[in-house]
């Protein structure tokens, strides 16, 4: 698995180099997915090309499930689940905050029932990795990454919203739930990196609903390595209905509160 883990940074920085080449030179967009404002650009189908191409010529036994090429099913028994430019909006925007996510998984290749064993979220921005590896620990460069205890003065949250106005409403009426919790919230625009900060206890706590599979694969392993608590929704484990993410205190507080 360490091999893994280096293979998957060293694909990782090379995609953040390409996001960021490109991000230089200009965004065009490509198309919308869900809605109009959920949008996918050029720079997200080139980079995860790059990636799978990176990854068939290492692994060319590995599954694969890529948010903008689909999926593919390996006879090794690790599958891929990547997302090359998560916070595709910041991105085209130019707001300096969007990550590649890269997990490894064995079992089966369906959310439900795989185990997660690596997990690398690359800031391209910034050029911030942060690797776990199951069993193992996450890190930043040599430094151990740990989830905050409950802070005396509140939680500094994050959350995010859906690209659908039609579910605004009740991603309001959540944020009003767990505000008596809160120190104060963010909505930064990149679940990964958001769980990323959870692992490195820069955040205390983060919560969503309507994320992908990929944008929590690599991310949920951080914070779990680095001690903390992945939940949510169906059936208590992270999916579309609900990701919590948060150290074990706080974790309980926030579920209590969302589930009111």
């Amino acid at each position: 698995m360490q091999e893994l883990a280096a293979l998957a940074e060293n694909i990782a920085r090379e995609a953040g180099d390409l996001a960021r080449r490109r991000r230089a030179e200009g965004v065009t967009v490509a198309a919308s997915k869900s809605s109009l404002a959920d949008i996918v650009t050029e720079a997200d189908r080139e980079v995860e090309a790059l990636i799978r191409r990176r990854l068939a010529r290492a692994r060319p036994g590995d599954g694969f499930v890529g948010e903008e090429s689909g999926a593919s099913r390996g006879t090794s028994g690790i599958t891929w689940i990547v997302d090359p430019i998560d916070g595709t909006v910041n991105y085209a925007y130019g707001i300096p905050h969007y990550a590649v996510s890269i997990a490894a998984v064995t079992g089966e290749p369906i959310p439900e029932e795989w185990m997660p064993e690596i997990g690398v979220v690359h800031n391209a921005a910034t050029g911030e990795t942060f690797t776990g590896i199951r069993g193992r620990g996450a890190r930043i460069g040599q430094t151990r990454l740990r989830v905050s205890m409950p802070p005396s003065a509140g939680a500094l949250l994050a959350t995010g919203f859906g690209y659908d106005p039609a579910q605004h409403d009740s991603d309001l009426a959540r944020i009003r739930a767990v505000m008596p919790l809160a120190r104060d919230l963010r909505r930064a625009g990149a679940a990964s990196l958001d769980l990323a900060y959870v692992a490195a206890g820069r955040l205390d706590g983060y919560f969503e609903k309507g994320l992908q599979p990929w944008d929590h694969a690599a991310g949920g392993l951080l914070v779990t390595e680095a001690g903390g608590v992945m939940g949510g929704a169906p059936a208590g484990r992270p999916g579309r209905e609900l990701v919590i993410a948060a150290g074990p205190q706080t974790y309980e507080l926030l579920r209590a509160a969302i589930d009111r």
